[in-house]
């Protein structure tokens, strides 16, 4: 395989990543989409914004392709996190999460010109440590994806504990056996877990 053909690999596995974390978060209502669901404060809507902005700043600023026109209620500027570390880690109340999902799908057109550019193309990432910080799309890629993927299984978790939906897209729990008695199969598991 050669290296066109991993990062043509790659760039499709983020579009299906990107797809599954919109869907994690639509179907809930706003509050289920809003309330912490670990004790770190863990919110579908929250990792939705989280990815837009890492995906933005990855894919965007450090390829020369800052979002363009009007900021958005959504994006996070670099410096609001010197205030607050998790702050593209929450929505505020007045931005609803139609508007949360729109974004996303628009960051991720806004950032497939920089995906054509293949993956020797050169980057920065300001926010890497000196020496690293001059890297290449093919590594920020890889970078994001591993990110990415990892935020995914966590709303995976999420969104089954907030209405029961699973599986890797909407309409495609192909991953997930059928006819499983879930109820039976838990109990089953904590009796087990209990003998402990």
């Amino acid at each position: 395989m050669t290296t066109d053909d991993a990062f043509g690999r790659a760039r499709a596995r983020l579009d299906r990543v990107v797809d599954a974390l919109v869907w994690k978060a639509e179907g809930p209502t706003e509050r289920e989409l809003r309330t912490p669901m670990t004790p770190t404060g863990f919110t579908l809507l929250g990792a939705l914004r989280h990815r837009a902005n890492i995906e933005l700043g990855y894919l965007g600023d450090c390829f020369g392709r800052p979002w363009p026109g009007e900021p958005s209620p959504v994006a996070v500027p670099l410096d609001a996190y010197d205030a607050d570390p998790q702050a593209d880690w929450w929505v505020p109340a007045e931005v609803p999460a139609a508007t949360v999902v729109a974004f996303v799908r628009d960051v991720h057109a806004h950032v497939a010109p920089t995906l054509d550019r293949g993956p020797d193309a050169p980057g920065r990432v300001p926010w890497w440590p000196g020496e690293r910080s001059s890297t290449t799309l093919g590594l920020v890629l890889d970078h994001l994806l591993t990110d990415l993927v990892r935020h995914a299984g966590q709303m995976d978790v999420v969104r089954e504990l907030v209405d029961g939906a699973v599986g890797l897209a909407r309409d495609d729990a192909w991953n997930v056996p059928a006819g499983i008695d879930w109820p039976a199969y838990s109990a089953r598991l904590r009796g087990i877990a209990e003998q402990f």
